[in-house]
């Protein structure tokens, strides 16, 4: 006998089911945005004040959770990545090999940002003028950045987001540990147990990203509006030239040379870990899901533990070498200072020795700092674009993000470590790929 519905006690309407459809990652990401720059519009235009706040609010907190796992999350990750090299044949080589290719990517995007800044010139024609300008609040030099490496006690840092100095800290403990051997062993099971729970707490951050992206993206256009960013309009077109010329050009072709890998492959299997550094602007926000992606792309875990905690603390081709390059011209040019092919050579100089001074944060403020310090340009200029670097910051932290992903490719294809398997299939689409790696986390 068959049973019907009101036999069971449900109506067919109740005994229907409809799937609630799951919005891609990318959709829900680029409905903030979109979201983001209508309500900007609306509170800049209608004069809103409690919209602009409610969007710097929302912008706010969520840089805000990113920055609180940052601290500890670096230490750990540091930490345990140094000490799982012991199980990786050739370290050393490997490690050397990884600091080379940051070298010469940085170079590559430091070239191609005064490629553009020569040709496009994008400080003429603006209406701005050395007045514009303001003297930043902290200011970085060579000897603050060398002394800055080493902290006076271990607690500052910490309290204080010195990422550099977490990182001295991290490594002196991790080459500690290695040579304690055995003896290390309850603080490193302490230590990994540690960092996946930052790992996974973080996870839950990433999934606001939509939201929190509604929110910078919306403060922003309601607090400079579309007549501000009109006089930054070459200059912000030549970062995100810039920045897709490494990120579509240069980083394909390396690949394609050097580690003899499909492109597109790349592209499938790290956008999840792209597309949130565009929103979030932070490399080191961003490194747990860079890192899973790094993994699913055929680079065994134990290097990947290494290169990309290292990677997203001092491998920015985005933040250090074009931003810095283009920024250099440009305040040259408003000021009218002339440059010369030593001052081009210095800009190249301090882009690969200095990228460190960027720590995987949003804003590059203090690596402009030091270039335009080591040029002798005036500071001031540093105020003229701190009003659109939120704008800015998103295709530079983009940019990073995917060179802290060739690299260890690259290199794990050198020594013939990379798992081409893996790699080849790397097909699913960036949802699929986002939503496993957060369930996995």
């Amino acid at each position: 006998m068959s049973t019907t519905s009101s036999e069971t006690g449900r109506s067919p309407e109740t005994a229907r089911t409809f799937p609630i459809p799951k919005v891609p990652f990318w959709a829900q990401i680029l409905l903030g945005l979109v979201l983001g720059v209508l309500l900007g519009w609306i509170a800049k235009s209608g004069d809103i004040s409690w919209l602009k706040t409610t969007l710097d609010t929302i912008g706010h907190l969520f840089v805000q959770l990113l920055k609180l796992a940052v601290a500890p999350l670096v230490f750990f990750a540091i930490l345990v990545s140094i000490t799982n090299l012991r199980q990786v044949n050739n370290a050393a080589r490997l490690a050397t090999r990884t600091l080379l290719w940051f070298m010469v990517t940085s170079l590559i995007a430091v070239a191609i940002g005064m490629a553009i800044g020569l040709i496009s010139n994008p400080g003429a024609g603006t209406g701005l003028t050395p007045k514009d300008g303001k003297l930043p609040e902290h200011a970085g030099s060579w000897i603050d950045f060398l002394t800055g490496i080493v902290p006076k006690d271990v607690i500052t840092p910490f309290t204080e987001l010195k990422v550099m100095q977490i990182v001295f800290m991290a490594t002196v403990a991790g080459i500690a540990a290695l040579k304690l051997g055995d003896r290390a062993e309850p603080v490193l099971r302490l230590s990994r147990s540690a960092l996946e729970l930052l790992q996974k707490a973080l996870w839950w951050v990433i999934r606001l990203a939509p939201i929190g992206s509604l929110g910078l993206i919306g403060y922003a256009i309601a607090d400079y509006g579309w007549d501000l960013i009109s006089k930054y309009a070459t200059f912000t077109v030549d970062i995100y030239v810039g920045c897709a010329i490494v990120l579509f050009g240069v980083y394909p072709l390396l690949l394609s040379v050097f580690a003899k890998a499909n492109p597109l492959h790349f592209f499938k299997g790290a956008w999840p870990a792209i597309q949130l550094a565009f929103v979030s602007r932070s490399s080191v926000g961003t490194m747990p899901l860079t890192q899973k992606v790094t993994e699913r792309l055929g680079v065994p875990k134990e290097y990947a533990s290494f290169a990309v905690p290292f990677g997203s603390t001092t491998k920015m081709d985005g933040c250090a070498s074009i931003y810095p390059a283009l920024a250099a011209i440009f305040i040259a040019q408003i000021f009218d200072v002339p440059l010369g092919i030593g001052d081009y050579v210095l800009i190249a100089f301090v882009s690969v020795i200095g990228s460190a001074a960027t720590a995987g944060l949003t804003g590059a403020t203090v690596m402009l700092t030091l270039t335009l310090s080591t040029l002798g340009l005036p500071l001031e200029g540093v105020g003229l674009l701190m009003a659109i670097d939120p704008i800015l910051d998103m295709m530079r932290t983009a940019t990073n993000v995917a060179g802290q992903v060739v690299t260890p490719l690259i290199v794990a294809a050198q020594e013939k470590i990379l798992d081409r398997d893996k790699y080849d299939s790397a097909t699913s689409s960036p949802v699929d790929e986002t939503q496993s790696v957060a369930a996995a986390a």
